[in-house]
C-alpha cells in the first residue's frame, strides 16, 4: 500500500476544509457508531480469536467506551468548537480577543494490542471530531482485531479522510517516515521513544500514553474486603495486560497477613479458571514465557500454575517480594501481583518517588492526611482512592501519563484539545488609538506605558 498517496489525499481533503464542517464530523461519527454495531458479532469474534476475550469483557472494555466517546462527542461538538471569547487587556483596548479551536490536519493514531478497539478507535473518534483526517495503525499482535477494522473501517469510510493500515514494523516504520500534523500512541516507553524521535525529525506534535509500574498502597486504616474486591478484579482484568492495572501492592506490614487473605478468597471467588468469561488468555508465547519468567515459585503465596498451550497463567500472589527481585524491574503486564510492605506511610511515597513516575497510583486508606499526602508527594498520570481503574470511565478526567509513562492526555473535552489547536485571535478597533507605542519614543511615553503595563 502506497501510504503516502493516502496521506496525499487525506491532506486534499483536510485543505478543502470539509473536515471543518461541524455537520460534516458529526455525519462521520454517527457512521463510525452505526458501523461498528452493525458489525459486533465480527469484532466479538475477531478478538476472541487474539485472545479469547468474552463479549462481556469486550464489550465493557472496548466497544461501549468508544460508543461513549462517539456519544459525548455528538452532544458536545458545537460548544467544544465554538470560539471562546477572553478578556482584552487594556493596551489592546479597544478590541475582543477570541480562542479558536482548530484541527490539526493529518494525523496518525498507532494502537495498542491488550485493548485493540478502545486504544485505537477512542483516539481516533476524538481526532475526527476535532476536525482532523485520521489514518489508524492498529496493532498487528491482535492480528484478528487488526483485520476486523481494516475491513469495517476501509469499506465504509473514504480513505482520504479515515484508513486502517494493515501489517507490522515494516509498515509502522514506512508510515513513519511521512510528516503528519499529530501522531498519537499507546504503547510501551521503549516503543514511545521510537515514535517520538521518528516525530522530532518533522517536528510533529505527539500524544504518547505509555505505562510503568503503578502501584496500590493499602494502610492499616483501609477496609480491606473492598480493597481485595476491587485489586483483583483490576489487576486480573484482561489477565493482567491493562496498562492500569496495579503493578504491585505495597501494603501496611501489621496487616499485610489478613489482607493476603482477602487476595486470596477473592481471587477463589471470582472463579479465573482457564475457560472463565471473565478471564483471557495471554497474547501470545513471546509474553507468556516473558510473564512465566518472572515468577520465582519459593515466593509464590497463591496461585502460579500455568498452561503453555492455552497460554494460561493461573492469577500469582507473590509475597516477601523485594525491590530487587525480577518481577520489580519492569511492568508486568499480566497476571503476577507482587506484594511488598512497608512500615511508614511517608516511607512508601518515597520509595515509590525514587522510581519512574507511574500511570496511575491507587490508595487504600480512610484516613484524611493519608489521602493528602498521597495526592501531593508523588507524581503520576491519574489515579484512584478507595479503587483502581476506574478514573478512566470518567469523561471529564483526562488520562495520560507523566514523565517516563507518556505526554499528554485524552478522554472528553481532553481528547479534543488534543487534536486541535487554540488559535488565538486579537480583533482591534480602527478608531479611538492613542499615540504611545508608535515613534517618536519619549519619556513621557514611557512613563505612561509604565502605568498601563
Amino acid at each position: 500500500m502506497d501510504f503516502q498517496n493516502i496521506l496525499s489525499d487525506q491532506r486534499n481533503l483536510f485543505n478543502s476544509q470539509k473536515t471543518k464542517n461541524l455537520k460534516f464530523r458529526k455525519m462521520y461519527l454517527e457512521k463510525l457508531k452505526e458501523v461498528l454495531l452493525k458489525n459486533e458479532e465480527l469484532l466479538y469474534d475477531s478478538i476472541y480469536k487474539d485472545f479469547g476475550k468474552s463479549k462481556f469483557d469486550t464489550f465493557t472494555t472496548e466497544i461501549s467506551f468508544v460508543l461513549k466517546d462517539i456519544d459525548y462527542f455528538l452532544k458536545n461538538l458545537n460548544s467544544l468548537a465554538k470560539p471562546k471569547k477572553v478578556r482584552t487587556n487594556l493596551a489592546n483596548q479597544l478590541g475582543s480577543s477570541k480562542i479558536y479551536p482548530e484541527p490539526l490536519g493529518c494525523t496518525l493514531v498507532i494502537g495498542a494490542w491488550n485493548y485493540p478497539y478502545q486504544l485505537s478507535l477512542s483516539p481516533v473518534v476524538a481526532a475526527l471530531a476535532a476536525g482532523n483526517t485520521c489514518i489508524l495503525k492498529p496493532s498487528e499482535i491482535a492480528e484478528n482485531t487488526m483485520k476486523a477494522m481494516a475491513k469495517i473501517i476501509n469499506e465504509n469510510f473514504p480513505k482520504d479522510y479515515f484508513y486502517v493500515a494493515e501489517g507490522g514494523i515494516e509498515e509502522t516504520t514506512e508510515i513513519l517516515k511521512l510528516k503528519f500534523d499529530k501522531i498519537f500512541f499507546t504503547g510501551s516507553p521503549k516503543v514511545g521513544q521510537i515514535i517520538y524521535e521518528a516525530a522530532a525529525k518533522h517536528l510533529t506534535p505527539v500524544t504518547l500514553e505509555l505505562g510503568g509500574k503503578s502501584p496500590a498502597i493499602v494502610t492499616s486504616s483501609a477496609n480491606f474486603e473492598v480493597a481485595a474486591k476491587r485489586i483483583v478484579w483490576g489487576k486480573f482484568l484482561n489477565a493482567g495486560q491493562t496498562c492500569v492495572a496495579p503493578d504491585y501492592i505495597l501494603v501496611d506490614e501489621k496487616v499485610k497477613d489478613s489482607f493476603l487473605d482477602s487476595l486470596q478468597s477473592y481471587i477463589q471467588k471470582f472463579n479465573y479458571h482457564s475457560e472463565s468469561e471473565n478471564y483471557t488468555q495471554i497474547i501470545n508465547q513471546r509474553n507468556f514465557d516473558r510473564l512465566v519468567n518472572l515468577i520465582d515459585q519459593e515466593k509464590v503465596y497463591f496461585g502460579g500454575k500455568t498452561d503453555a498451550a492455552k497460554r494460561y497463567i493461573e492469577p500469582t500472589i507473590m509475597h516477601d517480594v523485594t525491590w530487587n527481585d525480577k518481577v520489580m524491574q519492569e511492568e508486568i503486564f499480566g497476571p503476577i501481583l507482587p506484594v511488598l510492605t512497608f512500615k511508614n506511610f511517608n516511607e512508601a511515597l518515597l520509595q515509590i518517588a525514587a522510581y519512574e513516575k507511574p500511570l496511575s497510583a491507587y490508595l487504600f486508606s480512610d484516613n484524611s492526611e493519608e489521602k493528602e499526602e498521597f495526592t501531593t508527594k508523588i507524581s503520576f498520570g491519574g489515579g484512584c482512592i478507595n479503587d483502581v481503574v476506574m478514573h478512566l470511565s470518567n469523561d471529564y478526567l483526562p488520562f495520560g501519563g507523566v514523565g517516563n509513562s507518556g505526554i499528554g492526555n485524552y478522554h472528553g473535552k481532553y481528547g479534543f484539545d488534543a487534536f486541535s489547536h487554540q488559535k488565538a485571535v486579537l480583533d482591534r478597533a480602527t478608531w479611538g488609538e492613542p499615540d504611545l507605542k508608535y515613534p517618536p519614543y519619549t519619556d513621557k511615553k514611557l512613563n505612561w506605558i509604565k502605568k498601563l503595563l
